[in-house]
């Protein structure tokens, strides 16, 4: 990837750049050597992070295949693929054909996949890339139909390999009871286009952090899990040396890991899909690492790697401060940026933030700092100086970038990474 005039965050008076070499220029963020709003990530906590999961999927003889829809970043699957992640998890065929052009050889699409365009090209991609497996899930007859009448309509002679998925009432898809399930498994076995290789569930929408409530609400859907398995195999219904059987949001994955390894006479495998735990953040996935760390009775979980820096352009009011970034820059579908930091700009190092200051409100390319008015001038915002935010929902901060350079812990950028939503 080249960063240039068209990438947000690349000042557009300089030379276009191979990313690669991005770590390579000396840039300094807190002297102001990018553009802002930009987007960051901290090499300390990534690496952090990467290791803590894959010690925690080790020590419960799990495997990791993270989701990468949350970060869409082909820099970020090789470091995880690197630390030991068994495959890279996908929404769709679209995200799917990335990862497997960079190198991704296990990829399981968490979803259903029916459409003849996206048959077509999963199709492509198996035929292309040498070694490739892919996975995806099936929850209904309707939807094997469909991949039978495609089949049959381009005379094509692959075989899927796919997942029942089980869902849960009132949330997304999956089958809803047990023996929906188990005729589905059936037909899919008596299917020319598909081959069943394992089962497949979500729990995240259950998460609450009320420990005996979902600890009831996850120990019930790997219940079904398990009963769906022993069923299938009894009944040789699995297509597969091993059987695979994969969950895990990024909230409360400990309750699943619990039960990922079922009893049944073929070898299974138990697949955690976590994805945010990369970047983890300040808000929303902080407070359920939390819970997690207080069922698991641990000191440090995951630390926050992703922050957008953004700079103080107004100061128009007692109390207000408008900083340079917005809707445009930073998530807000579950909650508002969270100030960390501040900095004058050319500062060696940052200091936190008051804790009065807030950020209330956001629009396309501002954000509104509340602070005391009363207070001392020294804990008032300054104009120019640097802000950074913590954000709540990596998902929806990636979207937003289509790179982001890699910080040390004192802003210096020492590497970076594309983007690909």
């Amino acid at each position: 990837m080249q960063l240039d005039a068209a990438s947000k965050g690349y000042p557009p008076h300089l030379p276009a750049l191979e990313l690669k070499d991005a770590g390579l220029q000396g840039w300094q963020l807190l002297r102001g050597d990018l553009s802002f709003p930009l987007a960051v990530l901290k090499d300390s906590a990534l690496r952090h992070n990467i290791d803590w999961m894959r010690d925690f999927c080790q020590t419960r003889g799990l495997d990791i295949a993270p989701h990468g829809k949350s970060t869409m970043s082909p820099e970020l699957y090789e470091r995880q693929i690197a630390a030991g992640a068994w495959g890279i998890s996908f929404a769709n065929v679209f995200q799917a054909a990335l990862g497997a052009r960079h190198g991704v050889g296990r990829i399981i699409i968490a979803n259903q996949v029916f459409q003849a365009a996206d048959l077509d090209s999963l199709s492509v991609l198996l035929q292309t890339h040498a070694g490739l497996q892919v996975w995806f899930l099936v929850d209904s007859p309707e939807q094997v139909q469909m991949i039978e009448a495609w089949r049959s309509a381009c005379a094509s002679s692959t075989v899927f390999t796919v997942l029942i998925e089980l869902g849960v009432a009132a949330y997304r898809t999956g089958c809803r009871d047990h023996e929906q399930a188990l005729a589905l498994a059936r037909l899919v076995r008596r299917s020319p286009a598909l081959r069943l290789t394992g089962i497949e569930c979500y729990e995240g929408s259950l998460a609450t952090c009320n420990h005996a409530h979902d600890r009831q609400g996850v120990a019930a859907l790997m219940k079904r899990v398990q009963a769906l398995a022993v069923a299938c195999e009894a009944e040789d219904l699995f297509e597969s040396d091993e059987v695979l059987l994969t969950a895990g949001g990024s909230a409360i994955f400990d309750l699943v890991a619990e039960h990922l390894k079922p009893h049944l006479q073929h070898p299974t495998r138990g697949i955690l899909r976590s994805g945010c735990y990369v970047t983890h953040d300040h808000v929303q996935y902080r407070k359920h690492l939390a819970c997690v760390g207080e069922r698991l009775q641990l000191r440090e979980t995951l630390r926050p790697a992703l922050e957008v820096i953004s700079a103080v352009q107004a100061c128009p009011e007692p109390g207000l401060a408008i900083l340079a970034m917005g809707k445009r820059d930073i998530s807000y579908d579950l909650d508002l940026p969270v100030p960390q930091w501040r900095a004058a700009l050319g500062a060696a190092q940052t200091r936190a933030v008051p804790s009065h200051w807030s950020i209330t409100a956001l629009n396309d390319q501002h954000a509104y700092l509340r602070f005391d008015a009363q207070a001392p001038a020294h804990e008032q915002p300054a104009f120019g100086e640097l802000v950074g935010s913590g954000i709540s929902h990596p998902c929806t901060t990636f979207d937003k970038w289509r790179w982001m350079p890699v910080v040390d812990d004192s802003y210096r950028v020492i590497d970076a990474v594309s983007i690909h939503f």
